[in-house]
């Protein structure tokens, strides 16, 4: 019996392993509005769609082939609130800066005494580009880390800066012996506009990234900007040998055209729904949580931001100003009777006359901001005690908001 067993068991290691069948393609067909689409995976596991059968008018498929390549996959699901105005806006933005950049360079032209030939364009941009727009670069780029706390106003701001570069070089013929000057400081201007623009470009687009899909959106967001500037740079030529080929033509067309622009940059920015946390959206939001005991999203705040003055205090969230420095805030002699006060708090809070400063520690979290901003906030309507030191408890209700908003990278995002 044993040598039965052993020679079943040869038997069984001489057969070759037998291999399991090839299990059959996975794939289906979605038909919708006239539309076959047929969907399979691949060897990989990637999901790939091939359109079977289109009988929709020609002007559907266009309209559909024209949001695949400048919208986002999944769109309009697949972005946040606002974004087809955002959308809207900048495409206008860059057609009307597109416009104007083509009669500030025609401008330059004449300045300089030159006809405008494609080799002579090309020289003139690349002496004043190379010269102070770089210098303007290098001076902005050390202004990064406030670009961080208020990206939609520094937007706003290198547009402002764009525009009045541009209209420096739409003025130079009207001083040929300062063109240089003119033409280099407009060129400045630029520069810092550019280094503004594009630090600020990646938090818009993150507020709109709804499924992790941020690549997508710069992507199509560049398409859309690419494809109205050759649409602007065409309406610029038109005008340069129509209207504007005159300098009163350039003096009436370039503000409208100015206009425009910064209107359609301001609206832009509005309808973006930025996620994260600076010192005027955490204000509106710890009053709102006082009033209705919710939390604000960042589409409830976008409209109602002040883009102008951001570092305006709210009085009902307390008229809490923060980054001062501590010199300023408390005497040295109150700082100690201060640590007392809040002993386990990564946080000093001290009532001025007109607002209440609030100094963090080195390794203060977004969380302990927020904690303090609503003790200030809670206490906005008790007595001021003497020596201007703020001495509060916290509330129940300050659990609420402190679990709701949600901590990563160090900063608040809701």
């Amino acid at each position: 019996m044993n040598m039965n067993m052993l020679e079943k068991l040869k038997m069984l290691k001489k057969q070759p392993p037998q291999k399991a069948p090839p299990e059959p393609p996975l794939f289906w067909t979605e038909i919708s509005e006239s539309v076959s689409r047929r969907f399979n995976f691949d060897k990989d596991g990637q999901l790939s769609m091939k359109i079977v059968d289109d009988s929709r008018p020609v002007i559907h498929r266009m309209i559909d082939s024209f949001l695949n390549t400048f919208f986002p996959s999944g769109y309009p699901y697949s972005v946040s609130e606002g974004y087809l105005r955002y959308t809207q806006f900048r495409a206008l933005q860059h057609c009307s800066s597109a416009a104007l950049s083509v009669l500030s360079t025609q401008s330059l032209l004449f300045a300089a005494g030159l006809r405008p030939t494609p080799a002579q364009a090309t020289a003139v941009s690349w002496i004043l580009k190379d010269g102070m727009q770089h210098v303007g670069k290098l001076i902005c780029s050390n202004l990064g880390a406030r670009m961080d706390s208020e990206p939609k106003s520094w937007r706003i701001l290198a547009d402002v800066l764009y525009d009045l570069g541009t209209g420096l070089e739409v003025l130079s013929p009207l001083c040929p012996h300062l063109f240089l000057e003119i033409a280099g400081l407009g060129n400045f201007a630029k520069g810092m506009a550019v280094v503004a623009a594009r630090a600020t470009r990646l938090p818009i687009y993150s507020s709109f990234a709804k499924e992790g899909n941020l690549s997508d959106l710069f992507a199509k967001g560049e398409a859309i900007s690419t494809l109205f500037n050759v649409v602007g740079l065409g309406a610029g030529i038109q005008l340069a040998s129509t209207i504007c080929s005159s300098m009163q033509g350039k003096l009436v067309v370039g503000p409208l055209l100015s206009i425009i622009h910064i209107y359609s940059v301001v609206e832009e920015i509005r309808a973006a729904p930025v996620n994260t946390l600076n010192p005027q959206r955490t204000a509106m939001i710890v009053a709102d949580f006082l009033k209705t005991g919710k939390i604000s999203s960042p589409a409830d705040l976008r409209y109602r931001e002040d883009l102008l003055f951001t570092g305006r205090l709210i009085e009902d969230a307390g008229n809490v100003k923060v980054g001062r420095a501590l010199r300023k805030v408390v005497k040295p002699s109150k700082l100690h009777e201060l640590k007392q006060i809040f002993p386990e708090e990564k946080f000093l809070l001290n009532r001025g006359n007109n607002w209440v400063d609030m100094v963090l520690t080195h390794d203060a979290t977004a969380e302990d901001a927020l904690r303090g901003w609503l003790v200030a906030a809670y206490a906005s309507d008790m007595e001021r005690p003497k020596g201007g030191i703020l001495i509060v408890f916290l509330t129940e209700q300050e659990a609420g908001l402190h679990g709701t908003a949600s901590v990563q990278g160090g900063r608040n995002q809701l």
